[in-house]
């Protein structure tokens, strides 16, 4: 009996910590909710994409494209979530300043990071411009 108990503990642990079920094996009962973040940026910061999703179980059901400017449904539940959303005018004005927020912001604090980086093998920088280059 005590090797029963043990593995009844353990299923129950792994469950709970959720572990994915076997394969013809019945959901646990635990779900996972996700919000993704992204940031297209396209010459620089001339032209910026801010895409946000949000993700049910593995589905995505609603996203915000800065390009449309407003949520859009993509299942039946994230339509009216969409509408719902896209109703409150004074929110919608926060979503859309996400672009220079969110995008814009942290593209000037990681650019000097990122692009000077770039070209970079082993101890020697490839010049970007009229720089002379430079030997680390």
């Amino acid at each position: 009996m005590g090797r029963v108990a043990a593995a009844g503990a353990l299923l129950a642990a792994l469950l709970m910590l959720g572990a994915p079920p076997a394969a013809g094996a019945e959901l646990s009962g635990v779900f996972q909710e996700m919000v993704q973040s992204e940031c297209h940026f396209i010459n620089g910061t001339e032209r910026v994409r801010f895409v946000k999703r949000f993700i049910y179980n593995r589905e995505q059901y609603v996203h915000f494209d800065s390009d449309l400017g407003h949520f859009v449904g993509d299942t039946p539940y994230g339509e009216e979530v969409a509408r719902y959303w896209n109703s409150d005018q004074e929110w919608m004005e926060h979503r859309r300043a996400a672009v220079d927020r969110h995008c814009r912001h942290n593209y000037e604090l990681s650019t000097p990071f990122l692009v000077e980086r770039r070209g970079e093998r082993r101890a020697e920088r490839v010049p970007s411009g009229p720089a002379l280059a430079v030997t680390l």
